[in-house]
Formats: C-alpha cells, structure tokens, sequence
C-alpha cells in the first residue's frame, strides 16, 4: 500500500493556479485580522477560501452545503487567529480546522453500513498509474463522490489528510478494522468505476 502516491496521482491533478502572496506578510495580516481589520480579513479569507473550499467539496458533494461549511470553518479561523503559534504551516492549521468542521457535520449526517467485525481486512490495491493518467482531476472527484458517504469520507481521510485508522475512527466513531474494511471497499468500488471511464 503506497498512501502517497495516491495522494500524489490525485493531487497531480489539480489546478495549482494561485494568487499572489508574500508569506512575509503573513504575520502582520494575522495580527491586522486579530484587530479587526475587515480589510484585512476579507483578503485572508481570499486567499485561502478556494484551497479550504476544495477540501470541502471531496466530502461535500452540495455546493450549498460546502458553502455553509466554509462559512462555519473561516469563523473558526478568525475566532482562533489568537491560538496559532506560527510554528507550523499557517494553511495547515486552516486545514485541519476545515477537516474537523467537516468531520462534525458528517458524524451529525450519515449513518455507516453495519461491517462484520474482521481481524485482518487485505488493502484492495489503488487504482493502476496508467489509468489514473487517462481522467482527469474533475472525473476523478465526481467519481470519489459515488461513493457512500462513510466510505468517501474515510477515503479522504487516509488519502488526503494522511490519518492513520486509529485517528479516523476516533473522529467518526468508528473501530480501526471498520476503517480498513470502508477504505478497502472505497478503494474497490473506485478501481471499477475508473476503469470503466477509461477506454
């Protein structure tokens, strides 16, 4: 099981298109966000709205809810500006903040299949690197969004935010096998779907 190259076979697929931004400027903008500035926080929140927003729409398949959630994840953001200590990556902590709201929502709104407890699940291999290269990163996650909920949300978690099993079932309430058994059935529904997309 390689993660990271799933993640890079999917992240390779995006659009790195971004604006212009001196990180420099980065503590005097939290500082000014932190003060009120609305000036200020409208152009943090320009700035890293579209990267937060792509997150959201892997999980959320609803324009307006992603939007809600986006809303609810900058008010986060701008209420705990005061808590980031700068010693880590400022969209990191954006990141996470995003995942958390998003992981709340989802525990409030899906319910999970009922899974046979199993000692040993086999890790269904990621789709082939060659069909990967023959989609693009839009089909891919209109493709991600057929599947069920649980399994496109641990799909994410352990691919995307690189979470162990343990990690993503204390957040959705779900046992370490049971987040294999999900990503493994993820990943076997995902295998037939692309493949059938490709020539």
């Amino acid at each position: 099981m390689n993660r990271l190259g799933d993640q890079e076979q999917i992240s390779n697929k995006r659009d790195h298109s971004q604006s212009t931004f001196v990180a420099e400027d980065l503590p005097q903008l939290i500082a000014d966000c932190i003060a009120q500035n609305r000036s200020s926080q409208k152009k943090l929140y320009e700035k890293y709205a579209p990267v937060i927003y792509g997150i959201i729409r892997r999980y959320i398949f609803s324009q307006s809810t992603a939007q809600e959630i986006l809303n609810d994840t900058f008010y986060k953001v701008f209420t705990r500006l005061s808590q980031y200590s700068f010693s880590g990556s400022f969209e990191g902590w954006m990141r996470r903040i995003a995942v958390n709201t998003i992981t709340d929502y989802l525990r409030k709104n899906i319910k999970h299949e009922q899974v046979v407890q199993i000692d040993n699940v086999s890790i269904e291999p990621w789709v082939p690197t060659d069909i990967i290269g023959k989609i693009n990163y839009k089909d891919l996650l209109q493709t991600i969004h057929t599947l069920p909920d649980t399994q496109k949300t641990v799909f994410n978690l352990f691919v995307f935010e690189d979470m162990s099993h343990k990690e993503i079932g204390e957040l959705l309430g779900l046992t370490e096998n049971n987040c294999r058994w999900y990503l493994n059935d993820a990943r076997k529904r995902l295998k037939e779907k692309i493949k059938a997309l490709t020539p």
